[in-house]
């Protein structure tokens, strides 16, 4: 039988590291409460969601160039830059989907934008990361991107994800599952690939 954690409450939205990626801007950690309150997200400079999940959609659509009619919904643009990368929380990822999601999470760090206006978020502001408790994927991400952005702070992932944990407020008799051992064991993964990766270049 599968160990479940007690459910212990925890911030909607925590901040987890400041001065990261080349403009120098907030990562925060959030649930899908944290991900969803667009006031909150205005208020804390937030203006690029990463959602790790997989079956959990938040419509951030405010300005419908395709407006809903029958059968189709709007679409759109909101107040935020929304990336997906779609992690279950266990076992069934492929082996690399971490390691694509540390990409996805650099790239939004470091992304241009054309001078269009179908691409109305322009501002580099605060980045979150987010799924749906905000306790186990997107700590898995977090903690690896950490590691591999700050190297001279978290030389080692487990450090990397102690670090998350308690700026996350996760309490110990979670820990087993924040996050659970097979997303540990991609991250890792994903950061010795990485090292492969910079030693071949």
């Amino acid at each position: 039988m599968t160990k479940n954690a007690p459910f212990i409450d925890r911030p909607a939205l925590s901040l987890i590291a400041d001065s990261v990626g080349p403009e120098q801007v907030k990562l925060y950690i959030g649930g899908t409460e944290g991900a969803r309150d667009v006031a909150q997200l205005a208020d804390l400079g937030i203006t690029t969601v990463v959602n790790c999940a997989v079956n959990l959609d938040i419509n951030y659509v405010t300005d419908p160039k395709h407006p809903e009619e029958t059968g189709k919904r709007a679409a759109g643009s909101g107040p935020v830059r929304s990336y997906k990368i779609g992690l279950v929380d266990g076992d069934g990822n492929p082996r690399d989907m971490l390691l694509g999601g540390y990409f996805i999470l650099q790239s939004a760090l470091t992304q241009t934008l054309p001078q269009k206006a179908s691409y109305p978020v322009r501002e580099r502001g605060n980045i979150l990361v987010h799924c749906r408790g905000g306790r186990s994927r997107s700590v898995a991400l977090v903690a690896l991107f950490l590691h591999k952005d700050q190297p001279d702070r978290f030389p080692t992932l487990a450090e990397a994800i102690a670090h998350v944990r308690d700026a996350r407020e996760l309490h110990p008799d979670e820990w087993f599952e924040t996050p659970k051992q097979v997303l540990i064991d991609a991250a890792q993964h994903a950061a010795d690939t990485l090292e492969i990766i910079a030693k071949g270049q």
